[in-house]
């Protein structure tokens, strides 16, 4: 089975929108989810993208993504790479087509001389967690996520 990663092109929206959806699912998250094809596409292909997204292919159809964007330690002096979303078709997995997404995003990390590679899991997620342990990856445990949005945001942006 051969496996290859591609960035992903103007057109891929689609795509990567139903491996959204499907990852969503996967977490039992599918109501949270209000992006929509079009916003995918003004964000990875569009005139002010910041987020990028690769694909990775299994004999030459796509089974799974990456998508991430770079991010800045203060203490390091350095940026690094923030993967927000990963996943690959649950029917095919087993055949190293997340080992290899995770590999060539922390390839991309030492070839640019960036200082982390970072993402969040689900704390019940613990096939994934067993997954990123096995890659060397350490549980950041003693950090709390913190998240202002809907009105909160409104109300703190009005200086509230």
């Amino acid at each position: 089975m051969s496996i290859s990663i591609r960035e992903a092109i103007d057109g891929d929206e689609d795509l990567v929108f139903d491996f959204i959806c499907a990852f969503a699912e996967y977490e039992k998250l599918s109501d949270e989810v209000v992006a929509t094809s079009k916003d995918i596409k003004r964000d990875l292909f569009g005139e002010n993208a910041r987020v990028l997204c690769d694909i990775v292919e299994q004999n030459n159809k796509p089974v799974g993504f990456a998508l991430y964007y770079y991010t800045y330690s203060t203490f390091m002096g350095k940026h690094g790479i923030w993967l927000e979303d990963l996943f690959i078709d649950p029917n095919c997995r087993g055949a190293g087509a997340g080992k290899a997404l995770m590999a060539h995003l922390a390839k991309k990390c030492v070839d640019e001389d960036l200082a982390r590679f970072e993402w969040w899991v689900l704390d019940w997620n613990k096939p994934s967690i067993d997954f990123y342990k096995s890659l060397g990856a350490n549980m950041q445990d003693e950090w709390t996520v913190c998240r202002i949005d809907g009105e909160a945001l409104e109300k703190l942006a009005q200086g509230n």
